[in-house]
């Protein structure tokens, strides 16, 4: 059965690119609304998200992926014999491959010509629901939310036909954290800040903490709407870490009674 690959992105960086080298794959491609318009604009061939749920985006959008077409060809397990069966009965087909990025809510909100409607509006739900949905079955789906992670991926795919378990479980740590950042972003605007969390990523152990006989992580601040980070970081103690854009975590360690 040839492979399928949902492509929705707001983010358009590299998708042209990317699907040219996935159809010299052998995948079909799925998508919807401005990707299809993008990869048709390229001469691409692109089968629309209504042709597979058998019914069309409405609600000026709103509406498009949440189907059982789509959402059980992304969760199905594969290697579960009535998942199979049940997939079979309802002629389902696998999604192998999902590559979204989601309306860019932080960059509306930050802007102040834009209304609370306007705001709300960039609250994507579909993307966030396929992202958490193909990482949750990373054993069998590939899930892409960074433009800067496509070449790598595809070069993996062309040099051994998929990717690997690793990669996927890489790969959906990824969109987790994503959609994290995403959700504590819109919850700091709905609460207008009282409400919010910080996530931190690329942790890094440290040789101690604040003091010798503590030990310490590195953390860099993730930002959803870029990539990127602090980098070069050297794995001394805390002190070593200096201050400006990085952050740091210490956590104490009881060696022995009254002393930390």
């Amino acid at each position: 059965m040839p492979r399928r690959a949902l492509l929705s992105v707001s983010d358009k960086t590299g998708i042209v690119a990317l699907a040219q080298r996935l159809l010299k794959l052998q995948f079909t491609l799925i998508s919807t609304g401005g990707t299809k318009k993008a990869l048709e604009d390229a001469g691409i061939a692109v089968t629309g998200v209504e042709e597979v749920t058998g019914f069309p985006e409405c609600f000026g959008g709103r509406v498009k992926t949440m189907h059982p077409m789509i959402m059980g060809g992304i969760l199905f397990r594969r290697e579960e014999k009535s998942h199979q069966e049940e997939a079979k009965q309802h002629g389902i087909e696998p999604i192998d491959l999902v590559v979204v990025n989601l309306y860019p809510f932080a960059r509306t909100a930050a802007d102040p010509s834009k209304s609370q409607a306007e705001v709300i509006e960039q609250i994507d739900i579909g993307g966030p629901t396929l992202l958490r949905s193909a990482a949750k079955n990373a054993a069998s789906v590939t899930v892409l939310c960074d433009p800067a992670d496509y070449d790598a991926i595809l070069r993996e795919m062309e040099m051994s036909g998929d990717t690997s378990a690793e990669t996927r479980s890489t790969l959906a740590s990824k969109a987790f954290l994503h959609t994290a950042a995403y959700d504590s972003a819109i919850t700091a605007y709905l609460s207008k800040g009282a409400n919010g969390g910080v996530i931190f990523h690329r942790g890094k152990q440290l040789r101690y903490g604040e003091n010798p006989h503590q030990w310490g992580k590195y953390y860099e601040l993730y930002d959803a709407g870029r990539s990127g980070g602090v980098r070069g970081a050297s794995d001394g103690g805390n002190r070593e870490q200096g201050t400006g854009m990085r952050m740091r975590i210490v956590r104490g360690r009881r060696f022995s009674k009254g002393r930390r």
